[in-house]
């Protein structure tokens, strides 16, 4: 995981989307079966972060802010103190965690849209969403409206969409409020048209993906809902049903997901203290049980989650043996790639759509997740080199399918 960049309460988050640091890569395109891909403009080691970027749109998702994940509005910063996100999680109010002062949480700096009363972690955000998109989509006195246009899309979508999540109509939506609003429109418009297209056939597919057996019912339902909400005569062709299908296919291939925790960040915060050998044993012995009970409780729902779009990020192609990943160790949707090896100028930097146990299967079943999630099939070193393997799933992959490591476990618990 990258090292923490320092505490940002809304630096560097204004309206146009860039980067927080000076970037190491660049956009090329490849061919027209492949597009695009990052490649290193310079030499990159291991551990360096390649770049910081914050996205052109995001949004929590609409499942996890109803269940209390409680997160800025723009930039989903956790908004929860470490000691009440863990109270939460862990269903127990009486938790104290020791060395509170490690937790990063500033409420004293947390404000309010004063007509419908989201919260932001900052006045910085707050100002950074009204002059974005939020004009558009303050719902004001009728946040509690279950018949105001915005909240009829939500609840459609909810309905729709069970966790675990994977998108947000939301995400859409602030798209659209983002161009409505604009001075320059046809400067967003062209930077949301710079994310990957698929073909019709292709938007279907991530369309049934996202919204299972009935969904060309459902699409066209949102579809309604969307247009009811926020139709735009500039951006009419988002509003036809082929157009509303490539919108949800750019999102449902380009939108990376982002996870935010107060905890997780006490945690580290708590890794990095010099304490004598006794008093380190106790705080990770009280650490480790403390996410065991957790996840008794919460299962694997222990971050505010949502998405974005990363004009850099979605550059980059997958591979099985990724040479970078993603994280957010600034508690915020400022996305970090981390070089995971040493990489040379003029070479491709690729993460992997596959998390770590998945990566470890074979590559049958790599490409079998590949194919029904991202609709292509991988051509990797890793997956080159096992092309001879057979092409079937054996049954002691499909019962380790759900297992975890506990450390593995406890890992991806905290690296956020």
């Amino acid at each position: 995981m990258a090292a923490a960049a320092g505490d940002v309460h809304g630096a560097a988050l204004g309206a146009r989307p860039g980067l927080g640091a000076a970037a190491a890569a660049e956009a090329r395109f490849i061919s027209s079966a492949k597009g695009k891909g990052l490649f290193a403009t310079r030499s990159i080691r291991k551990g360096e972060a390649v770049f910081v970027e914050k996205p052109v749109v995001s949004s929590q998702f609409l499942w996890n802010a109803l269940y209390n994940y409680r997160a800025c509005d723009h930039c989903l910063r956790a908004l929860e103190t470490a000691e009440e996100n863990a109270q939460r999680l862990l269903g127990r109010s009486s938790l104290v965690l020791p060395h509170p002062e490690q937790c990063s949480i500033r409420k004293d700096l947390h404000q309010q849209c004063p007509r419908c009363q989201v919260m932001y972690c900052s006045a910085e955000c707050r100002q950074a969403a009204l002059e974005q998109y939020h004009q558009v989509l303050c719902l004001g006195p009728s946040r509690d409206d279950p018949t105001h246009p915005l909240n009829k899309l939500q609840e459609a979508w909810r309905n729709m969409h069970y966790p675990p999540e994977t998108s947000s109509i939301m995400l859409m939506a602030r798209m659209v409020a983002t161009v409505k609003q604009a001075k320059d429109k046809d400067w967003w418009i062209k930077a949301f048209s710079q994310f990957c297209s698929k073909t019709a056939n292709e938007e279907e597919e991530i369309a049934h993906k996202l919204l299972g057996d009935k969904f060309k019912g459902q699409l066209e339902l949102l579809r309604l809902l969307f247009t009811e909400a926020l139709y735009d005569e500039q951006l009419s062709r988002w509003f036809t049903p082929e157009g509303f299908r490539s919108l949800f296919a750019l999102v449902g291939t380009n939108g990376q997901g982002i996870g935010t925790s107060s905890l997780s960040q006490w945690v580290h915060a708590c890794d990095a203290l010099d304490l004598p050998m006794l008093q380190r044993e106790e705080l990770d012995a009280f650490i480790d049980q403390l996410y065991k009970d957790i996840e008794k409780e919460s299962g694997e729902f222990l971050n505010c989650e949502g998405s974005g779009l990363y004009m850099l990020q979605s550059c980059c192609n997958h591979s099985c043996i990724p040479n970078a990943e993603t994280s957010f160790p600034d508690n915020n949707f400022l996305l970090y790639l981390t070089a995971l090896e040493d990489i040379e100028a003029g070479e491709e930097i690729c993460i992997s759509y596959l998390d770590c146990c998945q990566r470890e299967r074979s590559r049958h079943s790599r490409n079998k997740i590949l194919r029904e999630n991202y609709l292509f099939t991988c051509s990797c070193p890793k997956c080159l080199a096992q092309a001879d393997d057979p092409d079937v799933t054996s049954d002691e992959e499909e019962e380790a399918e759900g297992e975890t490591d506990d450390a593995e476990l406890e890992d991806e618990m905290t690296d956020v």
